[in-house]
């Protein structure tokens, strides 16, 4: 592992560094109790960390929102460019971004872990929030003695935030939340100024906010309706739009199905969109893994529907660079590599309806 390079207050890197670990899916009613940890701080401290879960993502934005000098190690580049409690940390000199790199050759052991271990012995003390004993953090720090767990594991029970349900949200609340949410100041400070229990917080992020990908989609989406000229073709109506809804972990089983089906005469049809900045080697991995394509062949068997699968790449969703339509049953060519995707681009500015409806032989 190498330092590759260093933006902000590099004088951090001298003074005595706290390394803030934690393990992947901590439970969020144990956010209150290492948020206390972060309250106690003060610009006497420095303090380390990574933003590589989510745990971890929630703790940076305290530290920054409460003036704490931070370090935050990341890998190979830094990509949340657009931080504003970071920008500000980095205008008033009590912030620094290392990149790291790892100059190990493959199969020496994983990068997380060799980062972990890389930046452990940059610091002087460790300070742990919920750490999984099965996980991979756990014997990094067997034998140190320079390691403060703010959760015992026999304490998880009595540490938890109590489960609240159905809390109600007025306007008003929303407004502040979407507005602290959007200023990158956290799930910690949002805490403390509605005085709603982190889950019940983390829930309403959910409910009123979708991920940058998700919004991506749904642009593209809107890109791929404007070329079928709905409003100008009285027998083509769209029937089905998907809104891959989830609560939680659950999703509805309608998720798997194609964006959309439309129906024209007498006859229906189906469009899944698909976008993405740059088409990966391996197309089988991103955009046609068997999994998806099985549910959009059992989906077109039962349904006896043609299912056709619409591509933008670069550019943006709104206008993408390149454009493909690949009926469903051509996607084992593509995959098998008997046919190149390039043979599916599609040059026009609209979609003629009878181009969807032809259901092509599946591929033996």
């Amino acid at each position: 592992m190498e330092i590759i390079d260093k933006k902000g207050n590099q004088d951090l890197m001298n003074r005595a560094k706290t390394l803030f670990l934690c393990s992947k899916m901590t439970p969020i009613g144990l956010y209150g109790h290492v948020f206390k940890w972060t309250d106690g701080l003060t610009e006497k401290d420095c303090i380390a960390c990574f933003n590589s879960t989510d745990m971890e993502s929630e703790v940076l934005k305290a530290l920054l929102v409460a003036k704490i000098p931070t370090i935050l190690f990341v890998m190979n580049r830094f990509t949340d460019v657009n931080n504003i409690q970071i920008e500000q940390a980095l205008k008033e000199n009590r912030m620094l971004i290392v990149t790291l790199r790892r100059n190990e050759p493959k199969g020496k052991g994983f990068t997380p872990r060799l980062r972990n271990e890389y930046v452990l012995s940059l610091c002087q003390h460790v300070v742990c929030g919920y750490i999984n004993k099965n996980g991979s953090v756990f014997p990094l720090l067997a034998g140190r003695k320079d390691v403060v767990n703010l959760i015992d594991e026999s304490e998880y029970s009595m540490v938890a935030e109590p489960v609240v349900r159905h809390e109600r949200w007025t306007v008003a609340q929303d407004k502040i939340l979407l507005r602290m949410f959007y200023n990158d100041m956290g799930i910690h400070a949002i805490h403390k100024q509605l005085q709603k229990t982190y889950a019940a917080i983390y829930a309403r992020f959910h409910s009123i906010t979708q991920a940058e990908e998700l919004l991506k989609g749904r642009e593209f989406e809107d890109y791929v309706l404007s070329m079928f000229n709905l409003q100008k073709d009285d027998k083509l109506i769209l029937q089905e739009w998907q809104g891959d809804k989830s609560y939680g972990m659950i999703n509805p089983e309608n998720n798997s199905n194609p964006d959309f089906v439309f129906r024209y005469g007498q006859k229906e049809f189906a469009v899944e969109c698909k976008w993405r900045e740059k088409l990966n080697h391996d197309l089988s991995k991103d955009l046609f893994p068997s999994r998806r394509i099985e549910n959009y062949t059992h989906f077109s068997k039962v349904r006896h529907i043609p299912v056709t699968i619409i591509l933008g790449v670069g550019g943006e969703p709104c206008y993408p660079e390149l454009l493909y339509k690949i009926p469903l049953e051509k996607i084992v060519y593509i995959t098998s590599g008997k046919q190149s995707i390039v043979d599916y681009l599609y040059s026009l500015q609209s979609f003629n309806v009878s181009m969807f409806l032809r259901k092509e032989e599946i591929p033996k």
